[in-house]
């Protein structure tokens, strides 16, 4: 049996055995072996490369539709921010589950692989620690649930309300309608502010009036303010309004005017509160005293001024200043 009828007989377990061989015959001068073994060999190699292809291909496919059909559900009835995440992870776990399959039934070197690829990660792990700490936040965001998908926070020094969270970053939008994007280390690293958590919020009015206005109708006057909202105060234990003789400042004696509304309701209420309480005060002639400075002169010692002679000393080129000549 010679070399050409080995080399067709023995069967390579993949493409890769099969460019092996044919490279070697082509190197020995056999190309008519090479031939021969192409023909028997390398097409059913090259069709089994373009079949794993495809399933690749459709894998995508699936893994976009399994994606979808999963997170959908999970966003209309649980939480948006955990559907966009789950939908994710079931997409990438599809596409690398399909794609390691298709390279094994084609007897890739995976053991191989997978030691290259380790090598890469950790090399790829220590240029990009930022990323990978912006990555582990987001997990643990995912996990913990500080904020969820349209609430409004305040971290990272910014506030907004939260568009997107994702893997490595979390998208606001500002009040002036500005979209910020914010490393997700940067937001689980410091103190996150939770602002519309809570269904209702306090509104708090600070006001000082003048000492020589009464303590008994100035009450009464802020509570009639308090009282053109009771429609939308909040009532309950802990919650409603109240008018609090808060500080005898330098100059004032201050008052804190607080009412519970719903939190969409806060800053129209502290708006127009903070107007009713100026007319109210007005009506009742009560004033709001705003810092004064006086400054006193003292005019000692300006007879002794007077009567000293105002001489100036003489140029230094020898010529006399006007005043020089007056004294």
């Amino acid at each position: 049996m010679d070399e050409t009828t080995i080399s067709q007989d023995a069967a390579p377990t993949g493409l890769g055995d099969a460019t092996d061989n044919m490279f070697s015959q082509a190197m020995n001068g056999d190309y008519a072996a090479v031939i021969d073994y192409s023909t028997v060999h390398l097409a059913p190699a090259v069709i089994s490369a373009t079949i794993g292809l495809a399933v690749i291909f459709m894998g995508y496919l699936v893994a976009k539709y399994a994606s979808r059909i999963i997170s959908g559900p999970i966003c209309r009835k649980i939480d948006e921010t955990l559907g966009r995440f789950i939908g994710k992870m079931t997409f990438y776990v599809i596409v690398v589950g399909v794609t390691v399959a298709v390279l094994s039934k084609l007897g890739a070197p995976l053991g191989g692989l997978a030691a290259v690829l380790a090598a890469a990660g950790f090399a790829v792990g220590l240029a990009f620690q930022g990323t990978l700490s912006n990555f582990a936040a987001g997990v643990l965001m995912m996990v913990f649930r500080p904020f969820k998908v349209g609430d409004v926070i305040n971290a990272g020094g910014v506030t907004g309300k939260v568009n997107e969270i994702d893997l490595f970053t979390t998208t606001l939008d500002t009040p002036d309608n500005r979209r910020i994007i914010v490393p997700n280390s940067s937001i689980s690293g410091g103190t996150i502010e939770n602002i519309s958590f809570h269904p209702h919020r306090r509104v708090e009015v600070l006001v000082g009036v003048d000492y020589s206005a009464d303590l008994d109708e100035t009450r009464a006057a802020l509570e009639s303010a308090v009282g053109k909202f009771d429609m939308i105060i909040v009532k309950g234990d802990g919650r409603g309004s109240a008018v609090v003789l808060a500080n005898l400042g330098d100059s004032s004696v201050d008052w804190k005017v607080r009412v519970w509304v719903a939190s969409e309701n806060y800053w129209s209420v502290m708006e127009n509160l903070t107007a009713e309480v100026k007319r109210q005060l007005d009506s009742a002639s009560i004033s709001i005293p705003f810092p004064q400075l006086d400054v006193h002169i003292s005019r000692e010692g300006e007879s002794e001024l007077a009567a000293r002679p105002r001489t100036r000393p003489a140029r230094r080129d020898g010529y006399e200043t006007p005043l020089s000549r007056a004294s």
